[in-house]
């Protein structure tokens, strides 16, 4: 069995000491002060004198070690004895190997995987205690906040899309009713024109009258009966006869 240590640092590499010192203000304030957190970096030390975190770099693997302790980016802060692992140096380093595949620094990401991040995953798989709360709770408050954020976002996005929907729904719904109550009007409720025929026809049909204009000839009867669909019958031999019939009485 070996233990398993937390090294904890301020987070100074900002490169403006206004802002470091800024930075290690806030962390006295809420750490020390007020106990809720801060801004902090942390690494895990097992076996041997080197720690092991995380960090950003465009190609290959984000985890990195150097001496425990030591890290010149930032600034030490302290130290918590997690636990111990019952793992050996061997199995420590499967691990590692497993952790340096999984983890490429191009994945980094300051509130849903940094340093604090990788630092909980070893010491899960190291089977000890996970790193203390307040270590890494302004980035949990963070991605839960923004996590929040797009939560809103997407119900907003549809409710909007089911809005736009319904409104659809009611045009068509209403155009229908307008068509249904115009032709009625024209053609009176009994009238079979407002037979179950589709509402284009009828609706064309309304507005071809309407451009009529006010002056045009009438119809006679037998081309009204054209316009009702009713084609007058050709003439028969008897009507032939009868018509005979009368043109000789009358000439004689």
């Amino acid at each position: 069995m070996t233990d398993v240590v937390l090294h904890i640092y301020d987070v100074t590499n900002s490169g403006s000491e206004k802002t470091n010192n800024t930075i290690v203000q806030i962390n006295k304030i809420f750490k020390d002060g007020i106990g809720l957190g801060g801004i902090f970096h942390s690494a895990v030390q097992v076996f041997g004198e080197d720690e092991w975190s995380f960090g950003f770099c465009e190609q290959g693997t984000g985890v990195f070690s150097c001496p425990s302790g030591k890290n010149p980016m930032y600034t030490y802060r302290e130290f918590i004895v997690l636990g111990k692992t019952n793992f050996s140096i061997f199995k420590v380093n499967q691990i590692l190997r497993e952790l340096s595949r999984e983890w490429p620094g191009s994945s980094y990401d300051l509130l849903s995987k940094n340093c604090n991040h990788f630092c909980d995953e070893f010491c899960e798989r190291l089977d000890v205690p996970k790193l203390p709360g307040w270590v890494n709770r302004f980035a949990n408050a963070g991605d839960t906040a923004m996590e929040v954020a797009g939560n809103t976002a997407l119900r907003f996005r549809q409710a909007k899309t089911e809005i736009v929907s319904a409104s659809k729904v009611a045009y068509r719904f209403l155009l229908g009713v307008t068509n249904n109550v115009t032709n009625n009007v024209k053609n009176g409720p009994e009238s079979p024109n407002n037979s179950n025929r589709g509402g284009s026809p009828r609706f064309q049909a309304s507005w071809l009258k309407n451009i009529i204009p006010n002056g045009a000839k009438s119809s006679t009867s037998s081309e009204a009966d054209n316009q009702n669909g009713v084609m007058p019958l050709p003439p028969t031999r008897e009507d032939d006869k009868a018509l005979l019939h009368s043109s000789s009485s009358h000439d004689s």
